[in-house]
């Protein structure tokens, strides 16, 4: 197969940017509610793991093509 045929198939769909960047805010945003709520401590202790690969993740996703 050559490069263009590659790219059209099915590997460009997966690696589009916006809904996987989407999908990182949104793992980004749940560990700053899991940072601020108040009710329990396995939630806070998670919070800044769950941020951290969000921000990680937003990172990677950003290179990918449009």
């Amino acid at each position: 197969m050559s490069g263009p045929a590659v790219a059209k198939g099915g590997v460009s769909r997966w690696f589009r940017r916006g809904p996987w960047e989407a999908g990182a805010m949104t793992l980004i945003g749940g560990g700053i509610i899991m940072l601020v709520q108040p009710w329990t401590i396995d939630l806070y202790s998670y919070s800044f793991v769950t941020i951290l690969i969000g921000t990680v993740g937003y990172v990677i996703v950003s290179h990918f093509p449009e």
